[in-house]
C-alpha cells in the first residue's frame, strides 16, 4: 500500500467561479470529511494529486497549511468527461489501525479452457473491509481451465490477511460465457432434410 504526501491549503472561496479560478491555477478543489468532524474545504496541487490517484485506494498523507497532518483515502473523484482532468475530489479522513470499506480492482490470470469462450467481469472491483493503512492494490483470481458456465464467487477469492468481504459470499465476481456459435445460413437445414428424405 503506497502512501503519498501532498500539501494542501484550506480554502474560503466556494462556488463555480471560485472552482474555475482554482483549476486555472492548476489546482483542484476538494473536501476532507470523516470522524464526525466538520468538512474541511481544501485546494490540492493538480499534477501531484493526479499522479497519486493513479493508484487505486491510495493513502494520502495530507500536510494542511503546513500545520496539520492527516491521513485520507479518495472516496469520490470527478473528472472532466472529455479532457479527463480532475475537477473535484472528496477525501475520507482515516486513522492508522482503522477499518474502512473500499473496493479493490479484480484481475484475472490464466487461460480459459479451449473453445473461444469469453470471460465476463460481473464485478470490476470487489467491496472489502480493510485496515486503512493496509489496503491491497488489487486481488488476482486464477481462471485457468475454466469452461463455459463456470463462475468465480466472492468467497472463492483469496484475500490478504486482515481483509474481509463486504458482499455476500455467493456474489458472482467473474463468469465464463459460451462462445457464440455461428448461425447456419437459412435454407441449409431444409436442404439437409430433403437429402434425408
Amino acid at each position: 500500500m503506497s502512501e503519498v504526501k501532498i500539501a494542501a491549503e484550506t480554502r474560503t472561496e466556494f462556488g463555480k467561479g471560485a472552482a474555475r479560478r482554482i483549476r486555472r491555477a492548476d489546482k483542484v478543489p476538494g473536501v476532507l470529511y470523516g470522524h464526525g468532524s466538520d468538512p474541511i474545504h481544501l485546494t490540492f496541487p493538480g499534477h501531484e494529486l493526479l499522479l497519486a490517484l493513479r493508484t487505486p485506494n491510495v493513502l494520502i498523507a495530507l500536510d494542511i497549511d503546513g500545520k496539520t497532518n492527516e491521513l485520507a483515502i479518495p472516496k469520490s473523484v470527478q473528472r472532466d468527461p472529455l479532457k479527463g482532468f480532475l475537477e473535484h475530489v472528496d477525501l475520507q479522513l482515516v486513522q492508522r489501525g482503522e477499518k474502512v470499506q473500499v473496493e479493490i480492482p479484480v484481475q484475472a490470470e490464466g487461460e480459459l479452457a479451449p473453445g473461444g469462450n469469453l470471460l465476463e467481469y460481473v464485478l470490476d472491483a470487489l467491496p472489502v473491509e480493510a485496515e486503512a493503512t493496509h489496503i491491497p492494490e488489487s486481488v488476482t483470481v486464477s481462471v485457468e481451465g475454466l469452461e463455459a458456465g463456470a463462475s468465480v464467487l466472492a468467497k472463492d477469492i483469496k484475500l490478504p490477511s486482515g481483509v474481509s468481504l463486504s458482499v455476500e459470499d455467493d456474489t458472482v465476481v467473474l463468469q465464463v460465457l459460451a462462445a457464440q456459435a455461428e448461425e447456419a445460413p437459412e435454407g441449409a437445414e431444409e436442404g439437409d432434410e430433403a437429402a434425408e428424405a
